[in-house]
């Protein structure tokens, strides 16, 4: 944001900060999220990039398209575990994981 906006906002009796002041988030928890954020990401990338319908990597999982769906819409019920069963299903090397969980 711009310095005068920002200014400006703060004068208006705005205050202005991060996702994680709001959230109140520790640092821990701020990790997570962007780690989350980073691994679905790279499910959706990897399933695009082979060509695959959120059904054939359902199909791949023994899961459902609707799973799928709330991996790549970062739904909160998913856990890290089926991300990264996703991850590997769609055909994701060892390398693509590494680089997914270090670009947080």
């Amino acid at each position: 944001m711009k310095t005068n906006k920002l200014e400006r906002l703060q004068a208006a009796g705005w205050k202005v900060g991060n996702t994680e002041d709001f959230l109140q988030l520790s640092d821990e928890e701020t990790q997570l999220v962007a780690l989350k954020l980073s691994l679905i990401s790279a499910v959706k990338k990897s399933r695009i990039k082979r060509k695959l319908s959120q059904i054939d990597l359902a199909q791949r999982m023994k899961s459902s398209q609707s799973r799928i769906a709330k991996i790549e819409a970062g739904d909160p019920s998913v856990s890290l575990d089926l991300i990264v069963r996703a991850l590997i299903a769609s055909g994701a090397t060892t390398r693509d994981i590494q680089v997914a969980f270090t670009t947080n």
